[in-house]
């Protein structure tokens, strides 16, 4: 998976880097808060991010304010780097919008669990976005029927916008997703097709004439 660094410590930086791409994952690195902001308010942005809370110009915390207060909220994971092992810190961490909190100096082992939960979360929300994208391209292209239809009171054809008369199931099959087979109701088998069945001459009566 895609994730992104922000951490103003070099060396810091540069140990993350190589234990995430150890671990099979894509990582961009960048030194300041200004530069995770940028690429994560992106359409493209790494689906996942690790940032130092202490950062010169932007902290991290303050990254996570800002991608949460966006009119379309990012749906990044963020796991927060520090040094702080307060609760109070931890509970500022998580409330300006971090998903996950690790601490420096941090264990490895610790390090690949956390980004786990994190791509198992980002893939889960990918997968719920592109269902979402699919249910509304098929909504889009349901087409429906809607307003006054002119129907002859005799022969029940359907005219159109362009002064066309259509048969009922033609009509629908152009503007909606219908699919027809045909039946006969009962009402009709009685009053139409009995009597044309009994207007028929049986098989002797034939041979007699």
């Amino acid at each position: 998976m895609r994730i992104l660094i922000a951490d103003d410590d070099a060396v810091s930086r540069r140990i993350l880097e190589s234990h995430l791409t150890r671990f099979g994952h894509q990582v961009t690195a960048v030194a300041t808060g200004c530069e995770a902001l940028n690429i994560l308010q992106q359409s493209d942005a790494p689906p996942l991010a690790i940032l130092d809370w202490m950062m010169p110009d932007v902290d991290g915390p303050e990254v996570c304010r800002q991608l949460r207060q966006m009119p379309v909220p990012s749906g990044v994971y963020i796991i927060l780097l520090t040094a702080r092992r307060d609760r109070e810190d931890l509970i500022a961490g998580l409330t300006a919008g971090a998903n996950d909190y690790m601490t420096k100096p941090f264990d490895p082992a610790e390090l690949r669990a956390r980004v786990q939960v994190g791509v198992r979360v980002a893939e889960l929300q990918h997968s719920l976005a592109e269902r979402v994208r699919q249910l509304e391209e098929a909504l889009a292209n349901i087409r429906q029927l809607q307003g006054l239809l002119p129907i002859c009171c005799y022969c029940k054809k359907i005219r159109d916008d362009s002064n066309y008369w259509a048969q009922v199931e033609e009509y629908l099959t152009r503007h909606t997703a219908a699919q027809f087979s045909h039946a006969i109701c009962p009402e009709c088998w009685k009053t139409v097709v009995e009597p044309q069945l009994a207007s028929i001459p049986s098989s002797g009566q034939r041979l007699k004439s």
